[in-house]
């Protein structure tokens, strides 16, 4: 059962935010020339919040360490992380393990209602460049599987604001995953590329580049590289498929045909439904020092 369901009037109160968010977003890109928000997320919120994968502990672990390297015990134990597009939050729960505190941010209304809550987290329905925080004030920025969407030089400009001198900014990204067999590989790789191709929006591309291709303007730090886990039975996979933001698009322009295909496809590579099967995420990062 997703968050949603345990939590009615929330979803209702964050879909109201949402909406009065979505018009200031709308009113500030018109004033200031830019292209409004573009909401790839919220239509599949559910299914984010369901089946989406977590992030490994090392990877939270190595941002702590990474930050309280140089501190005493006492700072090391008080610092604060901001998390831009957080979405339900799959990073945010591993992080609140380690950091006494998270400021987590969204501009879903759809996404923040359905994240768990958590006495060390705080969320906030806003754009990723208007985190409202005060300057100075976080030890760590990072985003996981969202940078892509951001205004980069506004992001970037935020986090310069509000990452205390010396802190840290991370951008965490995953690609398509690997399986336990090439055969169940090879037939989602078919519907990721030929089938999805024409629906993916441009964005996509800095991911598959793992984000080597951005702008990052820091002092970088080379980074470990890291992998998330899963162990899924069949529907656990495609539930995990739908959340593609090419497919919410492919069915709105071909209906359910071709989603239907790849689901009775990897059916036949899969055999047993109940079977778990082992899947991969290679993880990659963008470090740097803010100074």
């Amino acid at each position: 059962m997703v968050q949603a369901e345990r939590r009615p009037g929330v979803l209702f109160l964050t879909r109201c935010c949402g909406l009065v968010l979505r018009a200031v977003q709308a009113w500030r890109a018109e004033m200031m020339g830019q292209s409004p928000f573009h909401d790839h997320c919220s239509e599949r919120a559910p299914g984010y919040a369901a089946y989406r994968p977590g992030y490994p502990r090392e990877l939270v672990d190595y941002l702590f360490d990474s930050v309280t390297r140089d501190l005493t015990m006492a700072s090391a134990n008080s610092q604060t992380v901001w998390e831009a597009g957080c979405g339900s939050g799959q990073l945010t729960q591993v992080l609140a393990e380690r950091f006494q505190r998270v400021i987590a941010t969204d501009a879903s209304a759809e996404q923040i209602a359905r994240a768990e809550p958590h006495r060390n987290v705080e969320y906030r329905i806003t754009l990723a460049d208007a985190s409202g925080l005060p300057d100075h004030s976080v030890e760590l920025a990072v985003a996981a599987q969202a940078a892509h969407w951001f205004d980069l030089d506004r992001y970037y400009e935020e986090v310069r604001r509000v990452v205390r001198p010396g802190g840290l900014v991370a951008l965490i990204v995953y690609g398509i995953h690997i399986s336990d067999d090439p055969k169940i590989d090879k037939v989602v790789k078919e519907f990721y590329g030929p089938t999805l191709s024409a629906y993916w929006p441009p964005q996509r591309k800095l991911v598959e580049e793992e984000y080597r291709t951005i702008p990052f303007p820091f002092a970088e730090i080379h980074a470990p590289k890291f992998e998330m886990k899963a162990d899924w039975n069949l529907e656990e996979m495609l539930g995990y498929v739908e959340t593609w933001s090419a497919v919410g698009v492919m069915a709105k322009a071909e209906g359910r045909g071709p989603i239907d295909e790849f689901r009775r496809e990897l059916g036949d590579a899969w055999k047993d439904k109940q079977v778990r099967r082992t899947i991969r995420w290679p993880l990659s990062m963008r470090m740097g020092r803010c100074t």
